[in-house]
């Protein structure tokens, strides 16, 4: 039986999604879960992808095989009841046997945000900017990423396993008197590509680089992205799409569900 998980996390105290030695990861939780739940021990919970320390999902999916069956609604019950409060399963679902977290995703969607005032609560969902920032400057920036480009520039080299082109399919911006969210969708990310894309274009927010220093980056291997790569605090995991799903709510609608939102 392939179980399907929808699920929720802060990633403020884990060490990234995937489960690491003597580190607390969100991979690593639910696999602790996974086999206390089957008493499988060599069983493990694959994700759509890898999530950094400190990077939040609203939904991430992940799944796994065991040879035992549990009724979906009983299961999510069990791993809620053995999971930190800081992880969430939001649904269980029994899926086809060919079904793949990571390889049968057609797109992933992340959403930055910027917060545009000092907050007593919002330090590990956001990232405040105290500097006044050009966002019209962003956008039309931001827009040069959209399509097939080769993303090496905005990798961390040392994690790069193979090819690095990437089909970005859309950005988009939303503002109001506090915030500023970004919303990037495309087929899938490198290690560190989104904080670097955002890292960059907050510095041509700030007017310390050029449009033209992003089309440089794109068009061969230029460590300027990695000088300016935002924190984690405000990435967050939106939704990992399969199929021909909606997913896009107006990003106007999103601030009342996330959790720096008070």
């Amino acid at each position: 039986m392939t179980y399907k998980l929808k699920i929720e996390y802060d990633g403020t105290r884990f060490s990234g999604w995937q489960e690491q030695m003597n580190q607390k990861t969100v991979q690593g939780q639910l696999n602790l879960a996974a086999k206390s739940i089957f008493g499988i021990m060599n069983l493990s919970v694959t994700g759509s992808g890898r999530t950094d320390r400190g990077v939040h999902a609203i939904e991430q999916v992940a799944h796994f095989a065991a040879n035992k069956k549990i009724p979906t609604d009983v299961l999510k019950l069990k791993f809620n009841d053995f999971l930190p409060h800081d992880i969430n399963i939001l649904s269980v679902e029994k899926a086809p046997d060919a079904f793949h977290s990571r390889h049968s995703a057609i797109n992933r969607s992340y959403l930055y945000v910027i917060a545009k005032r000092r907050s007593a609560f919002g330090k590990n969902y956001v990232w405040w900017i105290k500097d006044k920032l050009d966002v019209e400057k962003m956008y039309t920036a931001s827009q040069t990423f959209v399509g097939l480009h080769d993303f090496s520039s905005f990798a961390d080299k040392d994690l790069l396993d193979g090819a690095t082109k990437v089909g970005l399919e859309s950005i988009e911006f939303v503002e109001n008197s506090d915030y500023l969210i970004i919303r990037i969708v495309a087929s899938h990310f490198l290690h560190k590509m989104v904080r670097r894309i955002i890292g960059t274009l907050v510095e041509i927010g700030r007017m310390t680089i050029k449009s033209a220093d992003l089309i440089a980056c794109l068009n061969s291997y230029n460590t300027l992205p990695s000088r300016y790569t935002a924190p984690p605090s405000g990435l967050y995991l939106e939704k990992v799409v399969y199929g021909k799903e909606d997913f896009r709510k107006p990003l106007e609608q999103l601030l009342p569900s996330l959790p720096f939102f008070y």
